[in-house]
């Protein structure tokens, strides 16, 4: 009898899959058997299913998250599929990651479908998740997390644009069809039938990342949010009525985000789990903003996107959060506030694979 084929994936509590590429050659994986030890140690922790108890001691703050692997070399057009499906640490990472989705949406009063919600999270939800029907796919879109050239790509997969370098203001809701404008019976069969991802990124870059773009560069927020914020959380501005808004600190707009319900944030500091509910929705592939070349080529070769359309380079006023940068703001933060603001996001760490910032007074330091 021949051997029996395998399938590639992780079973949830439904009985579905969850794909992820499938692994190489056995000569393949003894080339890159120097694969990054931390990533390795990290699917062990996973499978010993002891994640959340090591990330809320702290145990995982030394576990680095693997690096891209593009080498600072442009893609012309799209990376062809054999080198995507080499590239060992991807792999890992999409099983972590299906492996502890598994693990934790496998627990009990976990929402297991988008009907199983609360009404303001279902809400949010298929407002967040765009359609395209040509391709057959649903795209889960998260504010700061590269989703304005995604809906590029969409925007030109359906027409709209030209190509995704034509130079315009993105109108992100022009042109663009939402899994809310369809009525139940169309959501369903779109769930069920449609190739479902979604992008995430580190959660504390992610928030730093909108912080300096809107509290930064955009006035309309300063406005809204940030003469709030001082006024709550300034000494002395709280009857202020002309404060412009526009010197917001990191500090400030953590502990405003320590008042505020997860449920009803701004999309932009909205948690990743609560913006796409990875345990109501089957996600067939989590990409990385971290490996954001890599994973997006490979989704554009899944849905079969034409092999002109690329993904769009960064803007050239794109103000990258090193991790330098990163660990400068964090650590202006009285440490007292990051250990009550990480609760909020430990959703966004444990369910994607992201070790939690080392904050220490000793770290801090360097």
């Amino acid at each position: 009898m021949p051997p029996r084929k395998k399938e590639y994936g992780i079973k949830r509590a439904s009985g579905s899959l969850i794909h992820f590429r499938p692994p190489v050659s056995a000569t393949t994986v003894r080339r890159h058997s120097a694969v990054v030890p931390s990533v390795l140690t990290f699917a062990v922790i996973v499978a010993s299913g002891g994640l959340l108890l090591m990330i809320e001691k702290g145990m995982l703050n030394s576990v680095q998250t693997p690096p891209p692997r593009a080498n600072g070399k442009k893609a012309e057009y799209r990376m062809r599929s054999s080198d995507a499906a080499v590239d060992v640490e991807s792999q890992i990472v999409q099983e972590i990651r299906n492996r502890t989705i598994r693990s934790m949406c496998g627990q009990k009063n976990t929402a297991d479908s988008v009907w199983s919600l609360s009404p303001l999270q279902r809400k949010t939800l298929l407002q967040h998740i765009l359609v395209n029907d040509e391709h057959h796919f649903l795209y889960c879109y998260v504010p700061k997390v590269a989703c304005s050239n995604w809906k590029r790509v969409l925007k030109v997969l359906s027409g709209a644009l030209a190509n995704v370098d034509v130079k315009v203001k993105m109108d992100h809701r022009a042109d663009l069809l939402f899994l809310s404008d369809l009525s139940p019976e169309e959501i369903r069969h779109r769930l069920r039938h449609y190739f479902k991802f979604m992008f995430v990124r580190e959660p504390m870059a992610r928030l730093l990342s909108a912080y300096r773009n809107k509290f930064g560069e955009i006035e309309a927020y300063q406005r809204k949010y940030g003469a709030e914020i001082i006024r709550r959380y300034r000494k002395g501005y709280a009857k202020d009525k002309k404060i412009a808004g526009n010197d917001v600190t990191f500090t400030e707009f953590v502990r405003y985000l320590l008042d505020e319900d997860p449920e009803r944030m701004n999309e932009h500091w909205m948690p990743i789990y609560n913006l796409c509910q990875p345990c109501a929705v089957e996600y067939d592939f989590i990409g990385s903003y971290e490996r954001l070349e890599v994973d997006a080529a490979y989704v554009l070769e899944r849905v079969g996107a034409p092999q002109h359309i690329g993904f769009p380079e960064r803007q050239t006023w794109y103000k990258p959060v090193t991790k330098e940068t990163l660990h400068y703001y964090l650590c202006t933060v009285p440490q007292k506030f990051l250990k009550d603001l990480l609760p909020k996001y430990i959703l966004d760490f444990s369910l994607f694979g992201y070790p939690l910032p080392n904050t220490t007074t000793e770290y801090c330091r360097h």
